[in-house]
This record gives C-alpha cells, sequence and structure tokens, in this order.
C-alpha cells in the first residue's frame, strides 16, 4: 500500500488551487483501488456562492475529487506520468445521498473495474463518517501532453 501527502499529490496531478480538491491519499494499491481525502473547509472559494448562509459543497466538485483520485491511481503505474493527462470523460449513476458542508472529511474511494492502457472506468464512493454522500461510475482517459 502507498500513502500520498499533498506533495506527491502535486507530483502526480497537474490540478493547483483553487481546483486541486485532494488533500491525501490515505491507502492505494496501482491499479486496484486508491482512498483518498478532502478536507472541506469554510474558506473553499465555491461557499461564498453556493450557498450564502446555507453551504453545501457542489455535487459535481464531489464528482471531480471522486475523478482526481481516480487519476491519481491510474497515473501511479506510469512511469513518464509528467507527460501524461487523465481527462474525465464519463459519469454514470451519479447519486448524491447527503450535502456535504464546512467541517466534513470526504472520505474518496475508488475501484477499478476496468482498466485499459488508455481508459479506466472506476466505481467511486465519497463518504463523510461512512455514511455516503455521493457514489458513481467514472470513466477517464489518458492522453499525452501537448
Amino acid at each position: 500500500m502507498t500513502v500520498l501527502d499533498i506533495r506527491g499529490i502535486l507530483e502526480s496531478l497537474p490540478h493547483r488551487y483553487p481546483f486541486m480538491l485532494l488533500d491525501r491519499v490515505l491507502e492505494m494499491e496501482p491499479g486496484k483501488r486508491i482512498v483518498a481525502i478532502k478536507n472541506v473547509s469554510f474558506n473553499e472559494s465555491f461557499f461564498q456562492g453556493h450557498f450564502p448562509g446555507a453551504p453545501v459543497m457542489p455535487g459535481v466538485l464531489i464528482v471531480e475529487a471522486m475523478a482526481q483520485a481516480g487519476a491519481v491511481l491510474i497515473l501511479q503505474a506510469v512511469p513518464d506520468r509528467s507527460t501524461k493527462l487523465v481527462y474525465f470523460t464519463g459519469i454514470d449513476g451519479a447519486r448524491f445521498r447527503r450535502p456535504v458542508i464546512p467541517g466534513d472529511r470526504l472520505q474518496l474511494t475508488l475501484e477499478v473495474l476496468r482498466l485499459r492502457p488508455r481508459a479506466c472506468l472506476m466505481r467511486g464512493v465519497a463518504e463523510v463518517e461512512g455514511e455516503v454522500a455521493a457514489e458513481a461510475e467514472i470513466l477517464s482517459a489518458m492522453v499525452d501532453r501537448e
């Protein structure tokens, strides 16, 4: 099992503030499974408008956090990962079960369902304190950076 702190995540992904949505990788079995976390802070820029007085993390950003965790997992097996990008190319069966609010610790678990050299289908679950917040199947494609 592999664990990554924010430095390791930043070495794997091109995302930066304000769009980096991962804080730590707790577990990783390359090519199979990853468990990552996003600490949700009231200081997140999206809370200014979503929603004033009743802050809720947008569902699309929860799914994006899952996709970023999946990209870390896919890229770990690629020796020249600095020359690659992982694009989020599809989503199926997305369901949102509970709101994610400031102070929550969002745990993202993704399992590979199908892996090909340039594409991957994963099943993702986002949880807060063991309660499912969101789930989806995510399709991603790996491309060369220009």
